[in-house]
């Protein structure tokens, strides 16, 4: 669905043209799905927040939009990525010639949230939907994103290997991660049941895939009924699943390939949470 504009908002001729034109290019240059309906979220949020043509856009307009971000409290990721949006669609297909002094955020430094695996446990232990147990379980032990989970078809596991194939991940890149041997009883007889193209997690009516929407909410929901305080979501499964390798010993080269990286750095935040070193320091009350 085009996010540019609401369905049943009233859009002017300009809009549309901004629409198809940024989502053409978007496409046309290999952008993701999830990249190119943020940026039409963005742009279309932009112009309703200026009222005015897009050739009529200061850099002015722009501070003031990231300002009136930054006012109702959006993170500083958020403000890049608005930064971003708008830079690709100003710059790149409209040859517009400012930006060159709008600097980007200061990127937050932010350590993720990690389950131990006693939680990981009692939130599988109350899950009593077996295609929710397998979601869970899958994410937590593959280390997938949202969207990887809940695409991922039948094709993609290699039982022999011992393998899932990550098709298209984030950056439009394919990897191998692990499978796990307690997946493998319900994953065979699932594979007995499907098609190689079909997908594993089937949304309602059964024709596309589970949404990465309804993922965030059964794991949410697990977390809440096996009474664990912290903030979870689909993505905090793939955090412990890094940090529980890295403090079993896993290389964090190796850990850095099963979770898609493009640089080490990103992985490496994981070292600041995993306990590996802690261990053998006391606290000075004990």
């Amino acid at each position: 669905m085009n996010t540019f504009y609401h369905k049943n908002a009233r859009t002017t001729t300009s809009d549309r043209d901004v629409a198809h034109n940024l989502e053409r290019e978007l496409k046309i240059r290999g952008f993701s799905r999830r990249t190119i309906e943020s940026y039409l979220l963005y742009n279309r949020l932009f112009l309703e927040f200026i009222k005015k043509n897009p050739t009529a856009v200061t850099n002015d307009d722009i501070r003031r939009y990231l300002e009136s971000l930054k006012d109702r409290g959006c993170a500083n990721s958020t403000l890049n990525v608005a930064l971003n949006a708008l830079k690709f669609y100003y710059r790149q297909i409209l040859k517009r010639k400012f930006f060159f002094d709008i600097k980007g955020a200061k990127k937050s430094n932010y350590l993720p949230t990690v389950l131990s695996k006693e939680e990981i446990e009692r939130m599988l232990a109350v899950t009593e939907n077996p295609k929710h147990h397998f979601l869970i379980s899958l994410m937590y032990s593959a280390g997938l994103r949202v969207s990887e989970a809940v695409e991922i078809r039948m094709r993609d596991f290699d039982p022999d290997r011992m393998m899932i194939m990550v098709r298209q991940g984030k950056g439009d890149k394919d990897r191998c991660t692990l499978l796990s041997e307690k997946l493998l009883p319900v994953l065979k007889k699932q594979m007995a049941l499907k098609k190689p193209t079909d997908y594993l997690f089937t949304g309602a009516g059964g024709k596309s895939h589970l949404t990465s929407e309804s993922a965030e909410k059964i794991v949410r929901k697990a977390a809440q009924i096996a009474g664990v305080s912290k903030k979870v979501s689909c993505h905090t499964l793939r955090h412990s699943f890094a940090t529980h390798l890295l403090e079993a010993g896993t290389s964090i080269r190796y850990i850095q390939e099963l979770l898609g990286h493009a640089k080490l750095e990103t992985t490496q935040i994981y070292t600041k949470v995993a306990n590996t070193n802690l261990q053998t320091i006391k606290s000075p009350l004990d």
